[in-house]
């Protein structure tokens, strides 16, 4: 950074600034207007707008508009598929100057080591990644993670630059009971930024919840359920992500009214999506095509989120704030074509010049070897609780069906899209096998599984074949982990994912090409889902209603209870 009397300087055009931005208008999010005039830049500070500077570098962006670097709100970069610094080269050029990560799926396979390695990735990317501390290592005792981290895990890993707070305290139900190990993290986070997740939680549940001092929430589904949480003082995230998908859900309730407490988010997102859609910017042009007004989107894509997050330093193109700049075409296309992350202009070339950081997690796949047996159903009353996907959501049904009982075993019936599912515990601890039933995917035949199973990340496998899913399953722990889809004894496509069986070591590129490949192989199958694959992720969840399995079994979040 250059000295305060520089840029104060640079700032009344007494020295060259060292970049000036020229011939652009500028969109200020607070008047709505469009500025014309340079922008100087000095380290990574804006000094000038809206007036004729001179500078060292000059960029003619003639014709073009600049609006602020757009903030993702919540993220798990794990879901990317990529480590953080190939995350950084995907996303950066499409806008995304700031991302507020949670690193709770590494930590919940390596613990603290995780959220170490992020925020030592933190420090060499060239867009801003800000690394909150995970609250819920596990995320429930309904599971069987890596690791467990309590409130003095996270004391010392606190006071990193990264950090802003608590990340997304998933166990809302801990949260309004009062469970001791939840107060404790409550109380050492007192004061500070907590974020917020609590689906479908109203009145004096979410009343209990807000006053424990959480103030930002993602996951809401509805508008009237955001609309209840706005009134009751929290920002409202819309995410749009590659399973949960709630922007035109939640699209009508962003205006200019409500827009300075509403932020974008994409949770989960795989680097496929990106490169066939866009991130923030793809939210940005659909949220405008749905009619909400271009200065809305925009602040809730940047000052917004500064705000709600406390960085007080960016979210406007204005003199004394953080160079985060992405240059467009329009505000209707989103169309970014050049990305200033800190001053820096995001190139190839800045990229190249980040300092490389060593994978962590290698080896993490230690899962019992399974056979065709491992899957069978065993019981005696026809009865059976059913996951019922929703897709686009990670909500899922509680449905009750019928299941024939043959030669002591519940098969999987493809003509009722009734499939098997089963969890395997993957960490060394336990050996854990559960099994259930699954609707909504559509197989006929093969099986699809993988260690992206959030948030205990076991490994989780669906087929209408129990030999295929051992097939798909112990192929996991010689590739480390990742996806892989079986049919007919043999694997049809696989993609590894070696750090902490979660991302891979691989260019982007190479990991979108992947995905591709597998979403045809599994469609092979009869998949109809769009993103079978994180949507058999988020199947594994306990925090999410309403039914859902883990390596203990089938569990009821509505009760929050095992219940077999």
């Amino acid at each position: 950074m250059t000295d305060l009397a520089t840029r104060i300087a640079a700032a009344r055009g007494e020295v060259p600034a060292d970049l000036v931005l020229r011939g652009a208008r500028v969109l200020d999010l607070v008047t709505g207007d469009e500025i014309e005039g340079d922008v100087a830049i000095c380290g990574d500070r804006i000094v000038g707008t809206g007036a004729a500077y001179e500078g060292r570098q000059v960029i003619d962006l003639t014709g073009r508009l600049l609006v602020p670097g757009f903030i993702d709100t919540h993220l798990h970069v794990e879901s990317s598929l990529v480590t953080p610094l190939e995350f950084d080269r995907c996303v950066c050029p499409r806008g995304i100057t700031t991302a507020i990560c949670d690193p709770h799926e590494i930590a919940n396979v390596i613990g603290a080591d995780g959220i170490r390695y992020f925020q030592r990735a933190s420090e060499r990317t060239v867009m801003d990644l800000r690394v909150q501390l995970s609250s819920c290592v596990p995320s429930t005792h309904m599971e069987t993670a890596g690791a467990d981290l309590s409130a003095s895990d996270l004391e010392p890993l606190r006071h990193h630059p990264s950090g802003i707070g608590l990340a997304e305290f998933m166990n809302y139900p801990g949260v309004i009971h009062r469970d001791p190990q939840v107060m404790e993290k409550l109380l050492a986070f007192e004061g500070g930024h907590i974020d917020g997740h609590c689906p479908l939680l109203s009145g004096t549940d979410l009343n209990a919840y807000c006053a424990a001092g959480i103030r930002t929430e993602h996951e809401a589904t509805t508008a009237a359920e955001a609309r209840e949480k706005l009134r009751k003082g929290m920002r409202v995230l819309i995410r749009e992500g590659s399973v949960s998908k709630d922007l035109e859900a939640l699209q009508p309730l962003l205006t200019e009214r409500t827009a300075p407490y509403m932020c974008l988010c994409t949770d989960d997102r795989n680097p496929l999506d990106i490169a066939e859609e866009g991130h923030l910017d793809h939210m940005i042009r659909r949220l405008i095509a749905a009619g909400t007004p271009p200065l809305a989107a925009y602040r809730a894509a940047s000052l917004s989120a500064a705000e709600a997050f406390g960085l007080k330093d960016r979210g406007l193109i204005a003199p004394g704030y953080r160079a985060d700049i992405a240059v467009i075409g329009s505000l209707e296309a989103c169309d970014v074509e050049m990305v200033i992350a800190g001053g820096i202009v995001a190139d190839d070339a800045a990229f190249a010049a980040r300092e490389p950081l060593d994978p962590v997690g290698r080896n993490s796949v230690r899962a019992p070897r399974v056979d065709a047996d491992a899957f069978r159903a065993t019981g005696n009353r026809e009865e059976t609780d059913v996951i019922g996907i929703r897709p686009g959501q990670i909500l899922t049904d509680h449905l009750d069906e019928r299941v024939p009982i043959v030669d002591g075993d519940k098969r999987p019936d493809p003509a009722r899209d009734l499939m098997r599912i089963a969890v395997i515990e993957r960490h060394g601890r336990n050996g854990n096998i559960a099994t259930g039933f699954v609707r909504g995917f559509g197989m006929t035949r093969g099986a699809i599984a993988a260690t992206v199973c959030h948030d205990h990340h076991n490994i989780v496998a669906v087929g209408a074949d129990y030999g295929d899913m051992a097939v798909a399953a112990n192929r996991l722990s010689e590739i480390e982990g990742g996806f892989v889809v079986a049919v007919d004894g043999n694997v049809s496509a696989e993609l590894a994912l070696p750090v902490a069986g979660l991302m891979s070591l691989a260019p982007f590129e190479e990991v979108q090409a992947a995905l591709s490949d597998l979403r045809t192989a599994a469609r092979a199958l009869g998949v109809t889902l769009d993103e079978p694959f994180l949507q058999l992720a988020f199947l594994a969840l306990p925090v999410i209603p309403a039914l859902k399995i883990t390596d203990r079994g089938m569990v009821d979040v509505t009760q929050f209870e095992i219940i077999g």
